[in-house]
């Protein structure tokens, strides 16, 4: 069976050296992280070493650190921590206002061939096995997601897509791309089938897993976020994780230089964060 320790219901702890690896910026205000696929954001009893925020409160010796931005558990990519509160403010602000603009990188099953906007509600998902799925709903309770696909590669079965989400519903980029029938590689959740996600959580990676998903986390990455708010305004953006760098390359045919030709433009474009 394949060995990747990190991952199951208890992933191995945060390394100190590798969580300063991990850090894009520090300054007086913020600590902007480029999270990698097997850590939780927030806190757990496992101690401090053992979450995004834990670790962010050891290495910058604060009694409290402010989480600004989230991901899930197997998103990697850019996470604002604010050191201040005035600094948490000023993001809080701007996020309420609606100020604020984020795209991610996916790689997505099958070839998607044009742009797609999905405007789709989202509640949750009563009648699935796992408790935290969502799905698209005209339910009472759903609310409005809006989230736009466009591809940039496709080949050999998958198409590497930038993400533009413009509102935050819980799992939408997931719920979305499963409803235009282009899961997220390598996602148990909203894959091929929910009940990978419950073996994956009682047992950790598996044989079964392996055969059934093409990556052993889903392939979802932050690339930028950025604030539109006079007088904050700044950008903060992350390099694609290394597994999904490794995942273009040996499955896709992406190139390493080719994939940084490709985000160069995206970050040059005029949409950008």
């Amino acid at each position: 069976m394949q060995e990747v320790k990190e991952w199951g219901s208890n992933p191995s702890l945060i390394d100190p050296d590798s969580f300063r690896e991990w850090i894009l910026l520090e300054d007086q205000d913020f600590l902007v992280m480029n999270k990698p696929g097997w850590v939780v954001c927030h806190p757990s009893k496992r101690g401090p070493w053992s979450s995004l925020v834990g670790a962010a409160r050891e290495v910058a010796a604060l009694d409290r650190i402010h989480l600004v931005s989230r991901l899930d558990r197997e998103t990697s990519g850019v996470v604002i921590l604010a050191k201040r509160r005035v600094a948490a403010r000023a993001c809080q602000m701007a996020i309420q206002n609606r100020q604020v603009s984020k795209r991610y990188l996916a790689v997505l099953e099958g070839y998607l061939s044009e742009s797609s906007l999905v405007d789709w509600a989202i509640a949750r998902d009563r009648a699935s096995a796992v408790y935290v799925k969502q799905k698209v709903s005209q339910s009472g309770d759903a609310k409005r997601g809006v989230t736009r696909f466009a591809p940039l590669v496709s080949s050999r079965g998958f198409t590497l897509a930038l993400v533009t989400p413009e509102t935050g519903r819980k799992h939408q980029i997931r719920v979305h791309a499963q409803w235009i029938n282009h899961a997220v590689a390598g996602d148990k959740i909203y894959g091929p089938d929910e009940t990978l996600y419950l073996e994956f959580i009682e047992s950790g990676w598996t044989d079964h897993l392996a055969r059934r998903l093409p990556h052993v986390r889903q392939l979802l990455h932050a690339l930028d976020i950025a604030f539109h708010a006079s007088p904050f305004n700044r950008r903060f953006t992350a390099p694609p994780a290394e597994d999904m760098v490794k995942f273009c390359k040996e499955k896709m045919g992406i190139s390493r230089a080719g994939l940084s030709e490709i985000l160069e433009t995206v970050l040059q474009s005029d949409d950008s964060c």
